[in-house]
């Protein structure tokens, strides 16, 4: 499925469409969907009342090949910076290369 095919909720909130575009940056023909899972965890320890604390993300990207998973969870990490820990409280990451 490419980017332009992944299912898209389009009231993302402004962290959202942040990570989206950071993820886009650093993983150049990657097909990803990230889910905002806050609604969820309302109430919970980490919701910090902005309705964007808790995310999933699946990511499916050809330089993800030979890489185990730690290694591709940190690049996952590096990529979004300053975001999971500051802003994001979970984040929960499936990232494989796309034949897997």
């Amino acid at each position: 499925m490419s980017e332009n095919e992944m299912p898209h909720k389009s009231a993302a909130g402004p962290l959202q469409q942040e990570m989206e575009a950071r993820l886009r940056a650093a993983f150049p023909g990657g097909d990803f969907h990230l889910t905002n899972d806050s609604a969820q965890h309302h109430g919970h320890v980490g919701d910090d009342g902005s309705g964007e604390s808790h995310f999933s993300l699946t990511i499916l990207w050809d330089g993800f090949a030979g890489q185990n998973r730690v290694a591709r969870q940190r690049a996952v990490n590096k990529a979004l910076g300053d975001l999971p820990g500051e802003r994001v409280h979970a984040l929960a990451i499936r990232a494989a290369a796309p034949e897997e």
